[in-house]
């Protein structure tokens, strides 16, 4: 299994309509890739825990059967449309991925 688990900080600008373009867009566009086999998108838990970090606007974790499927992903077209549309509501991007 690879699991690729993304967050999104917004711009000081960003609106809700953005954050919730983001969301959308995780579903709309990322699910449809033929090698991704779970996806989840959302915001903070807001969980008040010195180990937790809340700061980010939008959290992202795809599952893939393995690194080959997360390479088939990461060119994909829905992929790179996905970065096009809402990469302006962004200031920074952190990627953690794991195998198990």
């Amino acid at each position: 299994m690879f699991i690729h688990t993304v967050y999104f900080w917004l711009t000081p600008d960003a609106t809700d309509a953005d954050r919730d373009q983001t969301m959308r867009d995780c579903h709309e566009y990322l699910s449809k890739i033929r090698t991704v086999r779970q996806l989840w998108a959302g915001v903070p838990a807001q969980t008040p825990r010195d180990v937790v970090d809340n700061s980010f606007g939008v959290g992202l974790t795809v599952v893939f059967e393995d690194k080959a499927g997360y390479d088939v992903y990461e060119p994909d077209p829905l992929h790179l449309e996905f970065i096009a549309r809402n990469k302006g509501s962004w200031s920074r991007v952190q990627v953690y991925d794991a195998v198990g």
